[in-house]
């Protein structure tokens, strides 16, 4: 009888995770203690989260989800032990491929608004594991260089939501063979959960004597107390990552020296001070080259371990190993990090947009607008191929919307670039953004339009919805003798697609070429003249500047036979 007791407990527990809403509650709350000790590589959690039923329906269970790695011990509701069966969840939004699960009966309904507050405990290892993407045919040791977050003995790094679940969340399975299915999923949690803020204690249990790490909680240095008892001594910290903010919550914990640079501190090994020279040099040097720079302190660089690591850049931060033989793609990394440490705002598009324009421009300033123009169109088909997949929906796939990922960066990105190019961005109006004035999605927008240019049908097209890419082409071309002995040729641009875009037009002729800018709407037609010394060969409508759905349709040569 008790074995079937315990069986339709399990199973009333079980049930309720088939038809479970994941998305229906918003964590509202962190207040936590992590205790590390790198000797286990382990970490114990003890706190209080408050979650929100943001659903339009009452619900009786929760569903918390921390790294397999880790072992839930107590689930608590004003301090009574509350039913729960954890198990194991597939989802690579954790880099061991999986999530331990807590499905929890509540002792009552929640109500749509209503809110509850849980007190919470878990422990368990977080080693250095590639196990998601070593199962989708990456090889293990470059597996390793990308998923390389552990708490180890003389270096502790880990990365939040989307790389290790070392605080309670809640998402859908995310999958690495599903495209970008990990940063979509990553994006939907970071827009869920961007008003609230994650406090946390961190406790490192080490020998007693040792001097105190640095402790480093993505963008602020944390001041440590250290306490000895016999032979151990605990060195505590307070972190607080405001979850709007901070992408993926990062601590890391080492002995480092650091060196401050021109908007930047960098932390390295004391091994490294030549290497940690460089990359100084290397950030006084370069310029984001962002028009909204309302940013918060100092951009942390911090030295991984594994020379050969993937950087990573979170806002405040970027991990990177420290060498001294720096690469272009390293040059930008900072260039990237240190625009995201500048642009200060509630809106991945304005946020990862500039970020990502501030790399093409960089590279505009080093290598000129070719290079520039190279570097947006390696990432074009991406955009091309991901607009076509996405359903007609124009609203749910707009700039306003999309999670922060691989598809708001890009086409963010070109956003910014067109604006650039337009003339929008030139004199100050956007330099006087404010993040706390920002309440309205027009806000950008209109500081913008100070310069007394109509830009509401650019923002409808690209911003505020989705509706796809322009397709240019030239419709005709008409050439007549000039009275200057030259040549008028009158060209006529048609857009086939459904956004509209300030295009160039490059008209070659015998001797040289003539550049113009048209504005062409969506599904409509355009029309400029153009007057040249020489016999007009042809013209190419955009240089690449505005991505379209169809490149193949952009060139017109002029038959000699018109004149």
């Amino acid at each position: 009888m008790k074995l079937l007791w315990m069986v339709g407990v399990f199973c009333s527990l079980v049930y309720p995770a088939v038809g479970l809403d994941r998305n229906a509650f918003t964590f509202t709350k962190y207040d936590l203690t992590v205790r590390i000790e790198p000797g286990q590589q382990r970490l114990g959690v003890r706190g209080r989260i408050a979650l929100r039923n943001d659903s339009p329906a009452a619900q009786r269970n929760i569903a918390l989800q921390i790294s397999s790695s880790l072992d839930w011990r107590s689930i608590q509701h004003e301090g009574k032990p509350v039913e729960y069966v954890d198990h194991e969840y597939i989802s690579d939004i954790d880099h061991t491929g999986s999530l331990s699960e807590a499905i929890v009966s509540l002792p009552q309904e929640i109500p749509p608004k209503g809110t509850i507050e849980l007190e919470i405990g878990y422990e368990g290892v977080v080693a250095l594991d590639a196990t998601r993407l070593t199962e989708i045919g990456v090889p293990e040791e470059k597996a390793k260089h990308s998923d390389w977050d552990e708490i180890g003995k003389s270096f502790t790094a880990v990365r939040g939501t989307g790389y290790v679940a070392w605080y309670p969340i809640a998402t859908e399975a995310a999958s690495f063979s599903e495209g970008d299915g990990v940063e979509t999923i990553a994006g939907s949690w970071r827009q869920r959960e961007a008003e609230q803020s994650l406090a946390v204690k961190i406790v490192e249990v080490t020998e007693s004597g040792q001097d105190a790490p640095t402790i480093l909680c993505s963008g602020q240095e944390a001041r440590p107390v250290k306490e000895s008892a016999g032979r151990s001594q605990q060195i505590t910290a307070a972190c607080s990552f405001p979850l709007g903010e901070v992408g993926a919550p990062t601590f890391v914990i080492a002995e480092y020296q650091k060196m401050d640079a021109k908007g930047a501190t960098i932390y390295y090994p004391r091994d490294q001070q030549e290497a940690a020279e460089a990359y100084g040099d290397v950030v006084r040097q370069s310029d984001p080259n962002v028009p909204v720079v309302h940013g918060a302190g100092k951009l942390q660089i911090v030295g991984l371990p594994d020379p050969e690591a993937v950087s990573f850049v979170s806002e405040g931060m970027m991990l990177t190993p420290i060498k001294l033989s720096m690469t272009n793609a390293v040059e930008l990394d900072i260039v990237y990090a240190q625009a995201r440490q500048l642009v200060s705002s509630p809106r991945p598009w304005i946020v990862e947009g500039l970020a990502h324009y501030a790399q093409a421009s960089f590279i505009e300033a080093q290598k000129g607008r070719q290079a520039a123009l190279d570097y947006l169109n390696a990432r074009r088909p991406a955009l091309v191929d991901e607009e076509k997949s996405k359903a007609a929906d124009t609203d749910a796939h707009s700039l306003l919307q999309s999670p922060d990922d691989l598809y708001l960066q890009t086409k963010a990105m070109y956003v910014w670039w067109m604006l650039k190019d337009m003339g929008a961005l030139s004199g100050s109006p956007a330099l006087d953004y404010k993040r706390a004035e920002d309440h309205d999605p027009a806000y950008m927008q209109h500081l913008i339009e100070d310069k007394k240019r109509d830009l509401q049908w650019f923002f409808d097209d690209w911003v505020y919805h989705d509706h796809g890419l322009p397709d240019f082409h030239v419709a005709s071309v008409f050439t007549t003798s000039a009275t200057t002995g030259g040549f008028l040729v009158t060209i006529e641009v048609e857009n086939q697609g459904s956004a509209g875009a300030e295009v160039p037009v490059v008209l070659g002729y015998e001797g040289g070429e003539i550049r113009k800018r048209m504005e062409v709407r969506a599904k409509s037609k355009a029309s400029v003249r153009i007057e040249v010394p020489g016999t007009p060969q042809m013209v190419t409508v955009n240089d690449g500047s505005v991505p379209e759905s169809d490149v193949s349709n952009n060139v017109y040569k002029i038959e000699t036979s018109k004149h």
